[in-house]
């Protein structure tokens, strides 16, 4: 199974990420983070296909894919 790591800190909340995930488990968060963005996160992590889109299509690059 694959882990998707968001760095809540680096993350913009552009949504970006959240174009891309074709099984579409990625969304943003309603707290902000210390910079006052809304940081992306994963919700049913088990449903990753880890297709790395997420990651590749981040500016900040905030994810990691662990396979």
């Amino acid at each position: 199974m694959a882990k998707v790591v968001i760095n809540e800190k680096k993350c913009k909340g552009c949504g970006l990420c959240l174009t891309v995930c074709p099984v579409k488990i990625i969304l943003l968060k309603k707290e902000l983070n210390a910079s006052g963005y809304h940081p992306a996160t994963i919700e049913e992590m088990e449903k990753c296909t880890a297709c790395t889109f997420c990651a590749l299509t981040c500016p900040d690059s905030a994810i990691e894919i662990w396979k």
